[in-house]
């Protein structure tokens, strides 16, 4: 197990065990139980469901050969290269310069592209880009990334329903449920924690992806090109992506949103230093 698949094993634990600790907090040990049968739920969920529900989320649409024969051609020749099946492929309709992948392994993977990323970028660059992609359904990060997310959101979830039971219901101060100090910085930080576990994941799968695509080609020159142009647009096009579901796509589609501490609560790594290590050529190395 090389450094980075022991990160991510780590990270999903971590996850994992605050989605029990929510559990335990809000309902004692019998909430502990709950939240942790709540966990393999999503997990098995997520296994089966993942690609239909990002599919569904971007409003994708399939396309066919006839219809886009480079898309294919160049997805075929990369899938061949890396000796894997050939991914179902879509489009989105959104004008944000952007892609994704998603799947639980090789053989149920699809990949989507925007509109918008077909109008900025040459073919060179989008083949940077659909290695990267095709990179992710080899690395297993997809179902990964969308088990993370859909944890995640139920983190979230919960933390919100024990506001709102606290605020209408009243907090209890039995021996079952927990003190209501422990319950009020539960439905505060807990969310803020998986979202940070969450986008720490994302950023590590990132730098790999990038990696694994630019050696895939032989040449990280395209996808470096890529990613500064998605990034500007990003930033000038905005996209309705739920927040769980924007570590998906290869740069940040709420890059354009201004909130605060943008820095800390990004999914993705610097695109900067993304290019920076493209043509260093780590991925060489």
């Amino acid at each position: 197990m090389n450094k980075n698949t022991f990160k991510t094993f780590v990270l999903l634990a971590g996850i994992g065990g605050l989605l029990v600790a929510v559990g335990s907090v809000i309902g004692g040990r019998g909430g502990a139980v709950i939240g942790m049968l709540f966990g393999f739920g999503i997990v098995g969920f997520s296994y089966w469901n993942s690609d239909k529900l990002a599919i569904k989320a971007a409003r994708a649409v399939p396309v066919t050969e006839t219809q886009m024969p480079e898309y294919y051609r160049i997805m075929r020749e990369l899938t061949t290269a890396a000796n894997m099946p050939m991914p179902k492929l879509y489009m989105t309709p959104d004008l944000q310069p952007n892609a994704f992948a998603t799947g639980r392994n090789p053989e149920h993977a699809a990949v989507a592209v925007t509109q918008g990323i077909l109008n900025i970028l040459d073919w060179d660059e989008l083949r940077g880009v659909l290695a990267h992609e095709i990179s992710h359904v080899g690395n297993r990060d997809i179902l990964i990334g969308s088990v993370a997310a859909a944890v995640a959101t139920a983190i979230s979830f919960i933390a919100n329903m024990a506001m709102w039971g606290a605020i209408f219901g009243g907090g209890r101060d039995d021996d079952e449920g927990g003190n209501p100090i422990g319950l009020l910085l539960t439905i505060v930080l807990a969310p803020m924690a998986a979202g940070l576990l969450q986008m720490a994941l994302s950023r590590s799968r990132e730098f790999e992806a990038d990696r694994t695509g630019a050696r895939l080609i032989g040449n990280g020159e395209p996808l470096a090109r890529a990613l500064l142009k998605l990034e500007q647009g990003a930033r000038q096009i905005p996209m309705d992506v739920k927040p769980a579901q924007a570590q998906a796509y290869i740069v940040n589609p709420l890059s354009g949103r201004r909130i605060q501490f943008a820095k800390l609560f990004t999914t993705h790594p610097p695109v900067e230093e993304r290019v920076g290590r493209l043509r260093a050529r780590e991925w060489a190395q």
